[in-house]
């Protein structure tokens, strides 16, 4: 989601978060026919990109340590965002103070929840990773709640707290004793999950009204978060001695589709019709992350978690409605 300063490239995104204040009510809709036609099939895209992610995620880490798949993701996906911003003619932040505050940007929004993401499917299916991604909205109701004093509680937005915080133990068999579940890949996803939402407050309260473009200051982004696992990286891997084709492809995929191009898309998405409709990619993300670890990577899939993930989504829903007087 993208907010007044910054777009996470993912992401698994990650959320299609809010824009700036001016852009917050959507754009009306295109006369043409043909545009609006071109706005879905692009959401579509941008959906389907997002969903597979988290199987790309799974297969370039059969083959590469999780860093290494972090890094790769970063770097190509900085490397199309670059290519975007020369062709644009965009000026990268000069300021110290703002890439001080990308740098903290970078490792919530990128670096900490791509990594953290890697981790948790050497243990858990892409799927369920896929939706414990749909918890973010609902991790983000909750801070804002105390962190922005903007965002007041209304009853239907504590309730949809309330029922996706359900939708998460049902999807965990919470009664079953989370039986044959590995509470270390799944808290870590979770835990990339609640990233997101920390990120966009602290970027709200430091980069809103800084006076660049979110294309630019997101590339910037990118590029610090592709320097900090370049840092990190080389402290716990080795250079690989072999390099399996397929997850290497999963990695470029990941990095040039599912994040540099998925973010462009988005950018375009959010100009055209606002952030309120793009945002509206983040309930269709699980369904395909599911769809896919079942159809391609062969996961079982018990019936909890589609119930639980519909329950999350509900909730999820909303945490982001407000009053008819209000939108």
């Amino acid at each position: 989601m993208t907010t007044s300063a910054a777009v996470p490239a993912s992401a698994p995104a990650p959320t299609a978060a809010p824009a700036p204040a001016e852009a917050a009510q959507d754009a009306s809709p295109r006369a043409d026919g043909r545009r609006r036609l071109d706005w879905r099939l692009r959401f579509a895209f941008l959906s389907l990109v997002w969903g597979f992610s988290f199987l790309f995620i799974k297969v370039g880490t059969e083959g590469y340590a999780p860093f290494q798949v972090t890094f790769g993701r970063l770097l190509f996906g900085t490397l199309v965002v670059a290519v975007f911003l020369v062709v644009k003619r965009e000026r990268l932040p000069r300021s110290p103070r703002t890439w001080a505050h990308l740098s903290v940007a970078a490792l919530l929004l990128n670096a900490a929840p791509f990594s953290l993401f890697a981790y948790s499917e050497l243990t858990i299916p892409s799927t369920l990773a896929g939706i414990c991604n749909a918890t973010s909205p609902l991790w983000g109701m909750a801070l804002s709640l105390v962190a922005l004093s903007e965002d007041r509680p209304t009853r239907r937005r504590v309730a949809g707290l309330g029922l996706g915080f359900l939708g998460v133990l049902t999807v965990l068999g919470a009664w079953q004793g989370f039986s044959g579940l590995d509470a270390r890949g799944t808290g870590m996803a979770l835990l990339a999950s609640l990233c997101y939402p920390i990120g966009w407050i602290y970027v709200r309260r430091t980069l809103a009204g800084s006076g660049h473009s979110n294309l630019a200051l997101t590339g910037a982004q990118l590029f610090v978060a592709t320097v900090e696992l370049a840092v990190v990286t080389p402290l716990f891997t080795t250079l690989p001695r072999h390099f399996p084709v397929v997850p290497l492809l999963a990695v470029v995929a990941l990095g040039a589709v599912g994040t540099g191009l998925a973010f462009l898309v988005q950018y375009d998405i959010v100009s055209e019709v606002g952030p309120t409709t793009a945002q509206m990619v983040t309930y269709f993300t699980p369904v395909i992350a599911t769809a896919a670890g079942v159809a391609v990577l062969g996961e079982s899939l018990a019936w909890t978690t589609p119930i639980g993930a519909v329950i999350i989504l509900a909730g999820a829903a909303l945490t982001q409605s407000k009053p008819r007087g209000a939108r």
